[in-house]
């Protein structure tokens, strides 16, 4: 059966960030601990951020990487320890938010990240975590309003938990927070927003809320994206692209297909994973192509896909016009790992969700068009 749940208090608007010490208030913090990187921190963003949350003042951690590991997981657990922490704020894109989501479920249940994987049944277990504030600096990932953490651990695996009980209680969307992204880094994020509604809408699964949702993800995101990446200084646009990525990140329990079952082990190569899912989309869409013909019928109505034109090809059309890679190579991935990101890709918990089978002959083909 499907499940329908939406968790979080969300204040969405241009200077919504000066609502930081209210809500920090509301939850009962007394020494919150605040996650963030050196890019956020760089961009002056951090120190915004403090000044709304006074009169609390938090810890701060901001040696978050382009995607979140397993030491900076043990760093926080222990910065938690040392000053009595008691909630966490989540400062920045999806790295940062979710390692926050991390240090959240094992600073209130214990054991190691391994032991709460998906993939091994243990994402489960998970019970309420300690109290989370998200605040998104990108328009990507929707990983504010998401479910699941994705983290490399210390052997270079990727481990993947997911639960309702990790989604933030309040979560700070405030477009004003986007102005300074490159068009580079509008773009990469973009695309993962966009996917997310493409994706979610796809997938076999029942829940037509969140089907409705990541619809219009998809609408806004097909709309906005270009003009943000054109424009960055286009506050209409860095609003409703704000918006598709927190849409994008509602319709996740709708569950995602094999465009980000590839992404995933691809990702241990320490690539970003939006250039990534750029690259990725238009092959699992021309895939598809056949079995998901009334999902693709509202997608390319609400893209407003050109008649002339497959779904995939616009896809690959979109990608290049907001200045991102198309091929694998461009990456420097070597043929010599698609095999195993091929077989490790067919076990994903997300391709069981993608709306045609696929086995890791299928994702093998794909990613070698890619290259």
């Amino acid at each position: 059966m499907p499940l329908i749940q939406y968790l979080s208090r969300i204040a969405f608007d241009f200077g919504a960030i000066s609502t930081l010490g209210d809500q920090i208030a509301k939850l009962g913090l007394n020494r919150p601990l605040l996650i963030t990187d050196k890019g956020v921190a760089n961009a002056g963003i951090l120190q915004v951020a403090l000044e709304a949350a006074k009169p609390s003042v938090p810890t701060v951690y901001d040696g978050t990487t382009e995607n979140p590991t397993e030491q900076s997981l043990l760093d926080c657990l222990e910065i938690w320890g040392d000053n009595g922490c008691d909630g966490i704020i989540a400062l920045g894109g999806g790295s940062p938010i979710d390692l926050a989501k991390a240090v959240a479920l094992l600073s209130s249940q214990g054991g190691n990240l391994a032991d709460y994987n998906v993939r091994t049944g243990g994402s489960g277990r998970i019970e309420k975590v300690s109290p989370q504030i998200a605040i998104p600096t990108t328009a990507g990932t929707g990983a504010e309003v998401g479910r699941a953490c994705v983290m490399s651990l210390l052997d270079g695996s990727k481990c993947v938990a997911v639960n309702l009980n990790m989604v933030a209680e309040i979560v700070i969307c405030d477009p004003e927070l986007t102005l300074s992204l490159s068009p580079k880094l509008t773009a990469a994020t973009g695309i993962d927003a966009l996917s997310h509604g493409i994706e979610s809408y796809c997938s076999p699964l029942e829940n037509p809320p969140a089907a409705a949702i990541g619809l219009e993800a998809a609408r806004r995101a097909a709309k906005w994206l270009p003009i943000a990446v054109e424009d960055g200084g286009n506050r209409n646009a860095r609003y409703q692209m704000m918006m598709a990525a927190l849409m994008g990140g509602m319709c996740l329990q709708k569950a995602l297909g094999g465009a980000h079952a590839m992404a995933t082990p691809l990702g241990e190569l320490h690539l970003h994973h939006g250039t990534l899912i750029g690259i990725l989309l238009p092959h699992i869409l021309k895939f598809n192509d056949g079995y998901a013909d009334a999902a693709f019928a509202d997608l390319r109505s609400a893209m407003n896909v050109p008649e002339n034109k497959s779904l995939h090809e616009w896809m690959t059309d979109f990608v290049q016009g907001i200045g991102l890679p198309t091929q694998l190579s461009e990456l420097g991935v070597e043929q010599n790992v698609l095999p195993k990101i091929a077989e490790r890709a067919s076990i994903d918990h997300l391709s069981a969700t993608n709306p045609r089978p696929a086995g890791a002959q299928d994702y093998l083909g794909m990613l070698k068009d890619a290259m």
